[in-house]
């Protein structure tokens, strides 16, 4: 056997999970990891960007990770812990969150009718996300925050996602937390995390910054063509990397097409996969303390972001002094693209910070737009036994998967992390 020094790993695609894969060979005495990334920074979604003296994350992004290994190299970065300040906006109200279990600021006839729905719901067993929402809140609060939400948020209707996924990601309905809180406004964190962490300096990106040191990174590389027969990856610039061993990240569609002598069935399948994109509209504002929460979820199907955060409330270092910051995401996919121009898109995000009483547009420094092509794997029906027989045949020809959109999974980053370390100690261990 060869010793683990000699083998030599080629990873496509430094984002944390690449990142994370090329660090722990390094950790395992292994020198011989190459990470070529299209990009010319290393992060993938963690990456962060700058306009005009504001630091802006590639969505939310806070760390909240209970895995003790993670912790053990996520806290090494000097971090405020938040905790969950979450709200939800439905015009005119700020409910706190989860919105069902904070119905008081709504009227007697609505939380009678919200509540009767509740203890009416079906005990069918669900067959899909939109009968498990009314299985968990009854019609009326699905109906109203939920199905609305998950449009949005997922670009597709709730009738077409499945289950999986749910898993610690939901909060399930509670008879005594519904009641509560619609009869009282002193309600308790009812977040599925009790604290958020985030870098004091540098953005989430700090997080895994120290891990980039010494890393044998090719930035700038694009890859195009992958044969597992002669374990050659070559690149758009014309280049090519010979390897012992592969670890893909890039998204699992996007891989299938660069590889030779695919199986029609399993090109077919690849293709059956696809994801949310997110359109990011970052807001410098020319007032402190602007933006009333961490962070909050817009429910009215005529605005359309799913999700907004504060700049400033993750840290004070993002913003300049006497300034606030806002990003709202707004999700779409190749199935329901988003069919409004970006000076449009502009003008929306104006008209909501008005209406949310958050800036006027005498106030507003700049609106930044941005898109990123991958946001969320998307769990429609049916999608794992798919995704699985691709993932299989990939694993049978030697590709090892690691991340979101390499195993096509809902990673959080923590998971995703983890995701590496697991890939490549499955070839040093």
């Amino acid at each position: 056997m060869q010793p683990s020094t000699s083998k030599k790993i080629l990873i496509l695609g430094a984002g944390i999970a690449g990142i994370s894969a090329a660090y722990h060979a390094k950790l395992q005495g292994n020198h011989n990891a190459l990470i070529l990334e299209k990009s010319m920074r290393a992060g993938g979604l963690l990456n962060n960007f700058e306009v005009e003296g504001f630091r802006f994350d590639q969505a939310i992004h806070l760390s909240f990770t209970k895995d003790e290994y993670v912790r053990s190299v996520f806290d090494e970065v000097p971090h405020y812990a938040h905790y969950p300040d979450v709200y939800c906006y439905e015009t005119p109200h700020w409910l706190k969150h989860p919105v069902q279990n904070n119905l008081f600021q709504l009227s007697i006839e609505e939380r009678v009718s919200l509540i009767k729905s509740f203890f009416s719901r079906p005990d069918s067993q669900p067959q899909n996300f939109y009968e498990w929402l009314v299985h968990q809140y009854g019609e009326e609060i699905a109906n109203r925050y939920p199905v609305p939400y998950t449009k949005k948020y997922w670009a597709t209707e709730p009738v077409n996602l499945g289950l999986d996924w749910i898993s610690g990601r939901m909060r399930r309905a509670s008879a005594d937390e519904i009641l509560h809180g619609s009869m009282t406004s002193k309600t308790g964190n009812g977040y599925y995390a009790q604290e958020m962490r985030y870098p004091k300096e540098g953005g989430y990106r700090a997080f895994i910054e120290p891990l980039l040191k010494d890393l044998n990174i090719h930035l700038s590389k694009h890859v195009v063509a992958v044969d597992v027969s002669k374990r050659i990856v070559k690149c758009a610039d014309g280049s090519e990397y010979g390897y012992d061993y592969l670890v893909n990240t890039l998204p699992l569609p996007l891989f299938v097409e660069m590889l030779k002598d695919v199986p029609a069935t399993i090109r077919e399948a690849a293709k059956t996969l696809w994801a949310t994109q997110v359109d990011l509209l970052s807001v410098g504002i020319s007032k402190p303390d602007a933006v009333p929460h961490l962070w909050f979820y817009l429910y009215d199907e005529g605005l359309l972001p799913a999700r907004a955060y504060s700049v400033g409330h993750k840290s004070p270092s993002n913003i300049p002094t006497g300034c606030s910051a806002i990003q709202f995401e707004i999700y779409s996919s190749p199935r329901r693209p988003l069919a409004i121009n970006v000076e449009s898109l502009n003008q929306h995000v104006l008209e909501i910070l008005d209406k949310l009483g958050i800036a006027k547009q005498e106030d507003v420094i700049f609106v930044d737009h941005r898109s990123l092509p991958y946001g969320n794997v998307v769990f429609d029906l049916g999608m794992e036994d798919t995704r699985n027989i691709v993932r299989e045949y990939l694993y049978a020809i030697g590709v090892l998967l690691a991340g979101r959109f390499g195993e096509w999974e809902y990673y959080w980053s923590d998971q995703a992390f983890m995701s590496g370390k697991n890939a490549v100690e499955k070839i040093l261990l």
